[in-house]
C-alpha cells in the first residue's frame, strides 16, 4: 500500500473515531444543551427580563423541563445532534492533525521540527480551521436541533416556537428549504463559524498544550505509548471545557438566536446578521446577556469535552492496539 494511501486510511479512522466519541458525548450531555438553549432565549431582546422567569437557573430548569416533558423532553433534538456531531466534531477533530501538519508544512522554515509541533500559534490556526470547516458543514443540523429544544407546547414557550419540528429531522430540513431556501438552512451560519472557530482554537489547542504541560509535571503516568492514562486526559479536557466555555459563550448565545428566529421573506425577523444580534442583545439586556445560561453551558461542555476526549484517547489506544496485532501477524505469516 502506498504511502499516500496509507496517510488517507489514517486521516478517515481519525476522522471516524472523533465522530463516535463525539456522538457519545452527545447522548450524555445533550439534557444541558436542551436547558443552555431555553435559558438563552429567555427574555431575549426584553428590558424587563429579571421578572416572571419560567427558568431561574440551569438546576430549576432541568427540574421544570423534567417534570413537564420527561425524558424525551430533556432529550429533545438529539437525533440532529448525532448528525451535527459527525460532521462538525469530525471535521473538527478528524481534520485538525492533518491540517497543523499542513500548517507546519507551509511555514516550516521559520521553525525547527521540535518547536513546530509545539508551536500554540499553529495549534490556533488549524484548530479555528477545523472548527469552521465543521460549522459551514453542519450548521442546517444545528439549527434544527436548535429549534427543536427551543419548542416547548407543555410550557410557556421562550423564543419562537416552530412547530414543524415535531415532524422530525429530515422532515424539518425539507421545510425550512421549502419556505426559506438554501439561504434558510444556512440562517445564522456566519454566528456559527465565529462560535466553532472561537472553540475549537481553544478546545484543541488547549487541550494539545494542557497535556503537554500536564506531562512535564511528573504527576502522570503516560503509559507505553507517552499519551499518557485516564487520569492525564481528565485534567487536560477539564481545563479545556472551562477555557473553552468562557471563550464561546457570547458567540453561542448569538448563534442560538440567530437559529432560532422567525424568518418571513427569507429574512430573520429580529437579527439581520451576528453583529446586529449582539448590538441589540446588549441594548436590550445589558453585556451580562452574552453570558445567560453559563453554567448549563458549562454542564454541557465541561463533561462533553471530558467525555470526547476520554473516549477519544481510548478508541485511539485500541487503534494502535489493533495495529500492532496485524504487525505481529503479518511479522509470522512471513
Amino acid at each position: 500500500m502506498s504511502s499516500d494511501n496509507v496517510t488517507f486510511l489514517g486521516h478517515a479512522r481519525g476522522f471516524a473515531m472523533a465522530s463516535i466519541a463525539a456522538c457519545a458525548s452527545a447522548t450524555l450531555t445533550n439534557p444541558m444543551e436542551v436547558i443552555k438553549t431555553r435559558l438563552q432565549l429567555q427574555g431575549e431582546l426584553s428590558k424587563t427580563s429579571n421578572g416572571g422567569k419560567l427558568y431561574g437557573n440551569a438546576f430549576s430548569a432541568l427540574i421544570t423541563i423534567g417534570r413537564n416533558e420527561g425524558i424525551r423532553g430533556l432529550q429533545k433534538g438529539l437525533i440532529p445532534a448525532y448528525g451535527y456531531q459527525l460532521f462538525n466534531n469530525g471535521c473538527r477533530i478528524g481534520l485538525y492533525e492533518p491540517i497543523k501538519q499542513f500548517y507546519q508544512q507551509v511555514i516550516g522554515q521559520l521553525w525547527s521540527s521540535n518547536s513546530q509541533h509545539n508551536s500554540l500559534p499553529v495549534m490556533l490556526a488549524a484548530g479555528a480551521t477545523s472548527g469552521i470547516l465543521g460549522a459551514l458543514t453542519a450548521s442546517p443540523l444545528f439549527l434544527v436541533k436548535t429549534r427543536m429544544q427551543s419548542y416547548s407546547p407543555e410550557l410557556s414557550s421562550v423564543g419562537h416556537q416552530h412547530a414543524y419540528v415535531t415532524q422530525g429531522t429530515l422532515r424539518s430540513l425539507q421545510i425550512i428549504y421549502r419556505n426559506e431556501g438554501l439561504r434558510g438552512l444556512w440562517r445564522g451560519v456566519d454566528a456559527a463559524m465565529f462560535r466553532s472557530g472561537v472553540a475549537s482554537a481553544v478546545q484543541l489547542a488547549s487541550y494539545d498544550k494542557s497535556k503537554q504541560l500536564l506531562k512535564g509535571t511528573g504527576w502522570f503516568h503516560l503509559g507505553p505509548y507517552g499519551d499518557g492514562n485516564l487520569d492525564l486526559h481528565l485534567a487536560a479536557s477539564s481545563i479545556t471545557g472551562l477555557l473553552m466555555c468562557i471563550a464561546m459563550n457570547p458567540f453561542d448565545v448569538t448563534m442560538t438566536r440567530m437559529y432560532n428566529q422567525k424568518a418571513t421573506g427569507g429574512h430573520g425577523v429580529l437579527y439581520s446578521g451576528t453583529l446586529d444580534c449582539i448590538m441589540k442583545t446588549v441594548r436590550a439586556e445589558g453585556v451580562a446577556a452574552l453570558y445567560k445560561g453559563f453554567t448549563a453551558h458549562y454542564m454541557r461542555i465541561g463533561p462533553h469535552i471530558v467525555f470526547t476526549f476520554v473516549f477519544l484517547e481510548q478508541l485511539k489506544k485500541l487503534s494502535r492496539m489493533w495495529d500492532q496485532s496485524q504487525l505481529q501477524v503479518a511479522a509470522l505469516t512471513k
